[in-house]
């Protein structure tokens, strides 16, 4: 997984300090691998609740790569921190919604190790008792991310396989991924990589799909909101500020009112100029 546009999309509107930003980037990484697991139509969530500098973060990315996040909630403090720093004691929470099936599921498991990777590990482990390694790595302009997992079965449909040669085979998989450092992930193509990694056996390498940045956030909806505070409220506020501003919780993207949007606001119930960000 490499994503660089969507990233900066999805910062367009927020300025967080190197350390938030990397361990927000690592969680937009980890959605998008962990969705690309799914097999049905649905949204996955990843919320990450700590007791650290960051005691809140949310990621959330859809079956078809529609990535976003809520705010993080920070507390005092500031400077460089590390993992368990920045999140303290918490836990991590994966919620998985099916909306063609009505159903969901929730795993939840205490925040482990010395990253997002190795907390993410522990989840597949306790929750789904399924082998798995994690790489995740974020920079200003990109985020890049490796997941393999041993899956369940021996053999599956095929003929049956010695299980001594499974376990190599997965001891294989699990020293390459200790092997591969951040910076790698970063530069390197990720089909070459996976060839290094893996060029001794058959790599079939499917289709990519592209990765996008949404917001549920428009003019419209905002538009909507200020109608719902009444004529007399909003008002109030453009003759103290000028104009009226509201944010959205979600991407931080101010949306503007002024004297004159107002007045057509209550005039006739529609917006001027009103458009969506997805």
């Amino acid at each position: 997984m490499r994503v660089s546009n969507a990233w900066v999309n999805l910062r367009e509107h927020q300025d967080y300090p190197p350390d938030v930003q990397q361990l927000l980037g690592e969680a937009v990484g980890a959605v998008v691998l962990l969705a690309a697991t799914l097999k049905f139509n649905g949204t996955l969530t990843l919320q990450l609740q700590g007791k650290g500098l960051v005691n809140l973060l949310v990621a959330q990315c859809t079956h078809d790569f529609k990535a976003r996040h809520d705010p993080l909630v920070r507390k005092e403090g500031g400077g460089e921190a590390g993992f368990r720093s920045l999140t303290g004691e918490g836990q991590i929470i994966v919620t998985v919604e099916a909306t063609d099936r009505a159903s969901s599921y929730q795993g939840v498991v205490p925040i482990t190790g010395n990253s997002l990777a190795e907390s993410l590990e522990a989840y597949f482990m306790q929750s789904e008792q399924l082998p798995t390694r994690v790489l995740l790595a974020a920079t200003p302009g990109l985020v890049s991310g490796m997941l393999v997992q041993r899956l369940p079965g021996e053999g599956g449909k095929q003929a049956p396989v010695d299980p001594a040669a499974l376990e190599a085979a997965w001891m294989k998989a699990d020293h390459a991924m200790a092997a591969l450092t951040r910076a790698e992930l970063l530069e390197d193509d990720i089909e070459q990589r996976l060839v290094k990694m893996f060029g001794a056996d058959a790599v079939r390498v499917f289709a990519g799909h592209d990765v996008t940045f949404e917001c549920r956030c428009s003019r419209e909806r905002v538009a909507n909101v200020l109608r719902s505070l009444g004529a007399e409220e909003v008002r109030s506020v453009i003759a103290e500020q000028g104009t009226c501003t509201v944010t959205c919780e979600f991407c931080q993207k101010p949306y503007k009112f002024d004297a004159i949007d107002v007045e057509q606001l209550f005039k006739d119930g529609t917006t001027r100029g009103s458009s969506s960000i997805n």
